[in-house]
């Protein structure tokens, strides 16, 4: 496996980790209703995000981190399938927004290379 496609996975969810306290508002926006503590949730998703995607970096944690990847992208796919069918998001194109879902499978397969 290249080092290259590794260091970009771990940038990519650093980023978007830090994403999270930088810009909350799209994150919040895409929680469907019935999940509590919006919120809280976006703060610990973006924690995880920072420090699963820190941990892709150092061999000893690399399996564990990308297992727990696996497992967030599991546990926000509520919000991408929200996100497909919400009206709230008109303004992105409904082919976009439904794009998203088979593109989270694509992200557990990235991770999935580094269990």
């Amino acid at each position: 496996m290249s080092n290259l496609s590794l260091y970009l996975q771990a940038f990519l969810y650093i980023a978007a980790g830090t994403n999270h306290f930088i810009n909350p508002r799209p994150y919040l926006t895409m929680m469907p209703p019935y999940i509590p503590a919006h919120s809280a949730m976006v703060i610990v998703s973006g924690i995880a995000e920072i420090v699963l995607g820190l941990g892709l970096l150092f061999p000893a944690t690399r399996s564990i981190s990308a297992w727990g990847l696996v497992l967030l992208l599991i546990a926000v796919f509520p919000a991408n399938v929200f996100m497909a069918v919400s009206n709230r998001f008109r303004k992105i194109p409904t082919w976009l927004r439904w794009a998203r879902l088979p593109l989270q499978g694509l992200l557990i397969w990235w991770a999935y290379r580094y269990t």
